[in-house]
């Protein structure tokens, strides 16, 4: 008799928990669903990327830069290579901040809204056909984005969002519409919309702790019928 009634408490309970994480487990297989409905390449827009050969430097190329004392601006990298016909070295400095320099040592400078369209039109399948150009600063990047660096947005006309860093001279990011759907269902998934990037909070955990303990009692309450069914017969 005890252990009929520690049964329907339990079955209760397990009622309860159903209507409580029965919406955050349909999403959480819906949205899984829609994350594995293409693969990882194709989400981050692999595909769209050309493949632009590697060209050696010139054998009489002379590099007259010259690298700062590092008490003044530690640096992490030094990269030199012929990028669209010309050779440009990078440094890259330890605050992630870059710099591009001509052979002779001058800077190159940020790039300009032609150039980052050049970019594009040279690196992405369908680069060339433009719809619009934006550029932002280091702190007020889209959300699509989400890297602190200045940036120029080159949006296709198929949606696809390009992002060339200023400084940097190369592509960052390329977000597809599938993208952008992908990250959404994700920021449901971590039940996170505002950044889409924290996983680790009392929200998520408390959900995931009720559906553990609704599936356990499930888990009990199955065995135990079945157990009461094979005696009864």
């Amino acid at each position: 008799m005890g252990q009929q009634r520690a049964m329907k408490r339990l079955a209760k309970l397990h009622i309860w928990l159903g209507w409580l994480v029965g919406a955050p487990i349909l999403m959480w297989t819906i949205t899984g669903l829609v994350m594995v409905a293409k693969p990882i390449e194709e989400v981050r827009g692999n595909h769209l990327r050309k493949h632009v050969p590697e060209r050696a430097l010139p054998a009489d190329t002379q590099i007259a830069v010259s690298l700062p004392a590092e008490s003044t601006r530690p640096v992490r990298s030094v990269t030199t290579q012929v990028e669209r016909g010309e050779t440009t070295t990078r440094i890259t400095y330890m605050d992630g901040k870059t710099a591009r320099f001509r052979p002779d040592g001058s800077p190159m400078g940020p790039l300009s809204e032609v150039e980052a369209r050049l970019i594009v039109a040279d690196g992405i399948d369908g680069g060339d056909q433009v719809a619009s150009t934006a550029r932002f600063e280091a702190e007020a990047v889209p959300l699509d984005f989400r890297r602190a660096m200045p940036v120029w947005q080159v949006v296709l006309n198929d949606g696809t969002h390009v992002y060339v860093g200023t400084e940097t001279g190369q592509i960052e990011a390329v977000r597809t519409k599938w993208w952008r759907t992908f990250d959404f269902v994700w920021g449901l998934h971590i039940m996170d919309l505002q950044t889409r990037e924290d996983t680790h909070h009392p929200i998520l955990i408390l959900f995931a702790v009720l559906s553990v303990i609704g599936s356990l009692f499930g888990c009990v309450l199955l065995f135990r019928r079945r157990k009461s069914r094979m005696a009864a017969s």
